[in-house]
């Protein structure tokens, strides 16, 4: 599903994240580690949101560097702390990022009511608590018709109910339509009942099988 090959992210000539080989199978991968040990770099990284050395392949055919336009269409992301610009709404974020990413019909309503998004959908995000905030980056995540999703902190600041849905709604995703995910979290992930395909452990900027 996701190869990395020789990758290396440095900044102000610091390497901060090197992974020579890395294959990650279709399914469920949660990534663990303190803060600092680099799993949003890497995140943020495969999402195509920093310049890095090295090759990042999808399902074998697209490379980020070499097919950016395909491979971001096919891969999504929910930073763990999302800022936006504070006059724009929920309902502008979703259809700018919903038109990018040719969202099936009904998909929209779908997710805002899912997530509780509706319930301030015409409001600012200026005026949002950290928890709208974060219902609303999930919600642009899921948007789409991706391959790969990755889900940075998704539990932090969300409610208990919300959390139980989005999780639901994951597993579904990955039973019916296939869709892999990455995921990190401070919190227990085995609390999601999510079936793990692999767990991996991110620690000094290198990424090894979690024992």
């Amino acid at each position: 599903m996701l190869l990395l090959t020789n990758l290396t992210k440095a900044y102000n000539g610091v390497t901060v994240l090197t992974v020579p080989a890395l294959q990650l199978s279709p399914g469920i991968h949660y990534f663990r580690g303190g803060n600092g040990s680099g799993k949003t770099t890497l995140f943020r990284t495969i999402a195509g949101l920093l310049p890095f050395s090295g090759n990042v392949t999808l399902d074998n055919q697209y490379e980020i560097n070499r097919d950016p336009v395909a491979y971001r269409m096919r891969v999504n992301y929910a930073e763990a702390e999302p800022v936006y610009p504070t006059f724009l709404t929920a309902r502008d974020l979703t259809s700018f990022v919903g038109k990018a990413k040719q969202t099936p019909a009904g998909q929209v309503d779908t997710l805002a009511e899912l997530l509780g998004v509706d319930a301030f959908w015409t409001k600012p995000t200026g005026q949002f608590s950290s928890g709208m905030l974060k219902k609303l980056s999930l919600l642009l995540a899921l948007l789409g018709t991706p391959r790969l999703i990755l889900l940075d902190e998704p539990l932090s600041t969300l409610d208990v109910a919300t959390a139980a849905r989005l999780f639901d709604y994951i597993a579904k995703l990955r039973r019916e339509q296939d869709i892999s995910f990455l995921l990190t979290s401070h919190q227990d992930v085995s609390l999601t009942a999510l079936d793990m395909t692999g767990i991996w452990q991110v620690s000094q900027g290198l990424v090894t099988p979690a024992v």
